[in-house]
């Protein structure tokens, strides 16, 4: 069976929200999905999982340097999340703070892994995307996020 895993730092709360709104949407779209902290996470989740969501508050338009430390320490098995489902959310504190630019740097690392991505033709198209505390319209693309990220996974992984 299948298996997800969302990722996530959050500093005030907001990133984490979001976290367990894609996750919450992943086990409702029918594909068993734990929802942990980075500070928790290890190579060894993100080489038990199919399909892997990272979110990272935005810090100088680049993730969290505790997500990026998690990358870092899955060099040594690079090539082993090789068609693995890709997907990335970011918050900010600002329009214009560096959402894209944080989600993209998420989404390069997975790329450099050979990790699939899910974009989106509607909405947030890289990922979601949240200023300060996550309202109706990101909570929709959360579970969007989600429930796409399911789907995809099923495709893929039966």
């Amino acid at each position: 069976m299948a298996k997800g895993l969302v990722i996530y730092y959050s500093k005030t709360g907001n990133t984490k929200q979001m976290a367990e709104i894609i996750s919450k949407s992943m086990n409702a779209s029918g594909l068993e999905t734990d929802c942990l902290s980075v500070e928790k996470a290890t190579v060894a989740d993100l080489l038990a999982a199919d399909a892997i969501v990272i979110g990272s508050p935005t810090y100088y338009g680049q993730m969290a340097p505790q997500v990026s430390q998690l990358f870092t320490d899955s060099v040594g098995k690079h090539g082993a999340l090789t068609g693995k489902v890709g997907a990335a959310f970011s918050s900010s504190a600002n329009i214009g703070g560096g959402n894209e630019t944080t989600i993209l740097g998420i989404l390069e690392a997975m790329l450099i892994h050979g990790m699939v991505i899910q974009g989106d033709s509607q909405g947030d198209h890289y990922g979601p995307v949240s200023i300060g505390q996550p309202d109706e319209r990101v909570k929709s693309q959360c579970q969007r996020l989600g429930k796409k990220i399911a789907q995809l996974t099923a495709k893929l992984f039966g």
